[in-house]
Parts: C-alpha cells; structure tokens; sequence
C-alpha cells in the first residue's frame, strides 16, 4: 500500500534491481581451485572476504593477492579471480530500469548497495547491454557504495550518513532490500521499508507509486 509521505525512495541493487546468486560465486572459485564448494565458503567466511573488500579495507590489486593466498593458488589471474568474483551477477531486467525512470519523475532516488569495485565495473557492463543505460549514477540521484563509505549494512550508522548526506527526512524514505537484516538496520531509524522476497518483484511491490 502507498504511503503518501514518501518523497524518497532508496534501493539495494542485488536481487532488488540486478538479479543475483552469491552461491554461484563459491562455486566459480571451488571450480578453479579444485576445492569443495564448502570448504571455499567457510575458508571466504573465516578470512571475511566479502566484509573486507566490500568496506573498502582492501583495493582490487589486495583483494586478488588474498585470494590467491588463501587458496594457495599463486599462479590465478587477475581475469580468473574477477570473472569467478563476478560469476553471481546475473541479468537486470529493463522493466525494472523503466520502472525507475518513471518513478524518478515522481521520488527522489537512490542507491545504497553493499558491494565492491570489480562488482560496480560489471554491473555497469550489464546496465548498459541490457537498457543503454551506461552507469548506475544515471539512474540515481546519489549512488551509495559500501566500500566507499567504510560501512556496511545493516549498520545503521550506514542509513544515517544517507540520510544526511542526501538531506532526507527518515519518515519520508523508503527503502527496498531483499536482505530481513537490512530492512531491520533502516527501520530503526524510522525509514519506511519493503523487505523485497521472490518471486516478486519492485514492479509489483511499487505498482502504487509509479501510477
């Protein structure tokens, strides 16, 4: 149901805009190394890969030479470790980039993602094949990174350095994630929020606001 104090409307990107499988991602670099799936996600997870790249506490050139260290595998390229890192991006769906437009004529936009650098370059690769749209930043009024901001959701010191840096009031904001934590981070401070779930998607969950 449309709340009509929104006037702001803050989006993840995976699996809310661009389809995702962060399983697939395991398995690439399982497929490379020879390992067990498994025992990649728990060796990924014990060196908290995701969190310190996608904080900004490592660069690419970093990030590459730690995988190639925790997998013991000194000789992987640079091309493999990015396109096994990338392997769980999956399609963006223009109806969704259409949705958008048209909600922008109506709501402030934004993007809030926790990602990487080597994720955003190809995301802004299938942004493009996919719409013509070039780069996330034409879409959004402000494009929101973790790795830029040092913070993750669903930190709710995130949220707040949103709402400051945009100028948004939190009870005339709504944001959208497929994340229940995420949802949870924002909510504490007041923001609106849809806990995004497939199979639907922001076509219907924002049918009312985009009339």
């Amino acid at each position: 149901m449309k709340n009509d104090k929104i006037k702001n409307i803050i989006f993840d990107l995976g699996d809310v805009i661009l389809n995702i499988d962060v399983p697939i991602a395991s398995k690439s670099f399982a497929d490379l190394s020879g390992r067990e799936q498994s025992e990649i996600v728990s060796i990924f997870k014990e060196n908290e890969l995701f969190r310190q790249f996608e904080t900004g506490l490592m660069d690419e050139p970093t990030f590459r030479n730690y995988v190639r260290e925790i997998l013991n595998f000194p000789d992987l390229s640079d091309e493999a470790i990015d396109t096994a890192w990338n392997s769980l991006l999956l399609d963006l769906p223009p109806e969704r980039v259409e949705l958008l437009k048209k909600l922008a004529t109506r709501y402030r936009l934004f993007l809030l993602s926790n990602t990487s650098s080597i994720h955003i370059t190809q995301v802004n690769k299938i942004l493009e094949a996919s719409t013509g749209v070039e780069k996330l930043e034409d879409l959004f009024e402000i494009v929101f990174l973790s790795y830029e901001m040092g913070l993750m959701k669903p930190d709710t010191r995130i949220y707040q350095d949103v709402l400051d840096k945009a100028g948004l009031k939190a009870e005339e904001t709504l944001f959208l994630d497929d994340n229940a934590d995420n949802i949870g981070g924002a909510a504490q401070l007041g923001i609106e929020t849809i806990h995004v779930q497939k199979p639907v998607t922001i076509l219907e969950y924002l049918k009312d606001y985009a009339v």
